[in-house]
């Protein structure tokens, strides 16, 4: 792929560009970085080495992940690896990889969780559920980013995404808990402080518009809401009443348009003061909602 060191990844670059991949120059570098174990400095001090025999072995990784990402599978994915929350979340193609966006939601869980907290009685912990968990990035940075006694649990259905989330735990000495469920079914019984969920919420007639990572290498559960997209909200919408403490606070993703017809369906199950927030590009991106019962 090249004599030299900066060949390589020219080269590499060139194939992405061709292959359409947008961030062509950063893939390479990123995938370089993960056959090698070469930093950025380290990157800069040698990209004019020649590719003699001791880079043999990572050269031979390197082009297999080329190849890969050329087939458009995700590069979170090769390396094992992504940045949610400044952590680093191990993903597979059992889970959606953690994307930027969903950031708003954590931030909009804290600042409601302090909110929460406040009116506790001392000591008292604050119960968290995380519904549609996947990864469980959402439920661990919450967890983790939380300054106080927190009693956070993952939902999901899927049992492999239960592994992932598990694994994700473990290497982050998280102590939430990750329980399969359909939703609630795993948790009758049990009340909250706060549920959130990001849930499949693409409408299925526009599954096979999205990009060729998302459409070909997540899995479609996870990504699924129906018709129209909403059947996860109408559903968690009915049934969260019956798994928040009074005064709990319910909070979703939605997709920029989907802003209006959740928070008509968070009124309509009882929901008061519910509002929407906007993510960086001042998009709809978060509905929420108390239940004052």
């Amino acid at each position: 792929m090249g004599n030299k060191l900066w060949e390589l990844l020219a080269k590499a670059e060139e194939r992405f560009n061709k292959a359409g991949i947008e961030e062509g120059k950063t893939d390479a570098f990123l995938l370089w970085e993960f056959a090698s174990g070469m930093n950025r400095t380290s990157w800069l001090l040698h990209k004019m080495d020649e590719l003699d025999q001791s880079y043999d072995k990572a050269v031979e990784t390197y082009e297999k992940l080329v190849q890969k990402r050329c087939l458009r599978i995700p590069l979170q994915q090769l390396t094992g690896s992504a940045a949610f929350c400044g952590f680093d979340f191990y993903v597979n193609s059992d889970v959606l990889i953690p994307r930027f966006d969903t950031e708003i939601l954590v931030e909009e869980g804290l600042k409601q969780a302090r909110q929460i907290k406040a009116g506790l009685k001392e000591g008292e912990p604050l119960s968290v559920l995380d519904v549609c968990t996947g990864s469980g990035c959402i439920a661990i940075s919450i967890e983790k980013l939380l300054p106080f006694e927190t009693e956070v649990t993952g939902v999901d259905l899927s049992a492999k995404a239960l592994e992932v989330a598990r694994k994700n735990g473990k290497l982050s000495d998280s102590r939430a808990e990750f329980i399969e469920s359909d939703v609630f079914s795993g948790v009758m019984g049990k009340r909250y402080h706060m549920i959130l969920s990001n849930p499949p919420y693409i409408p299925s007639g526009d599954i096979d518009g999205l990009m060729e990572e998302v459409r070909d290498h997540e899995p479609r559960m996870a990504l699924d809401g129906d018709a129209d997209g909403l059947k996860f909200y109408r559903k968690i919408c009915e049934e969260a009443g019956s798994h928040l403490e009074t005064c709990g606070r319910l909070l979703f993703e939605i997709g920029c348009d989907q802003g209006e017809a959740v928070g008509r369906l968070m009124e309509q199950a009882g929901f008061t003061d519910v509002r929407i927030t906007k993510d960086l590009a001042g998009l709809d991106r978060v509905v929420s909602g108390i239940l004052l019962r």
